[in-house]
């Protein structure tokens, strides 16, 4: 009876232990969404490429476009600017 409590209690914590462990999963935003039917305004967009949206939308009464949030640059980080440079002004 104790081997057995004693294996259920260490079984319990590694499962716990791993799901403190466990990172949420990145957001991406994909630059092909697939819409139409019953997905809503932008779809579902997880395609890397417009074939692979093509493949998944055949038959499914849906179509491909591109995701707005990408297209748009909203999706993307923007790149910082490089400093400008300035030329020192000589006295007169």
């Amino acid at each position: 009876m104790r081997k057995t409590q004693l294996v259920l209690l260490t079984f319990s914590a590694a499962v716990l232990a791993g799901f403190a462990t466990v990172t949420p999963a990145a957001a991406r935003d994909y630059p092909w969404c697939a819409q139409g039917g019953e997905y809503d305004y932008p779809g579902e967009c997880s395609y890397s490429s417009y074939e692979q949206c093509q493949a998944s939308v055949s038959g499914r009464l849906l179509y491909c476009d591109r995701n707005p949030r990408f297209a748009y640059g909203q999706g993307q980080p923007q790149q910082p600017r490089p400093p400008r440079r300035v030329r020192p002004v000589a006295p007169y």
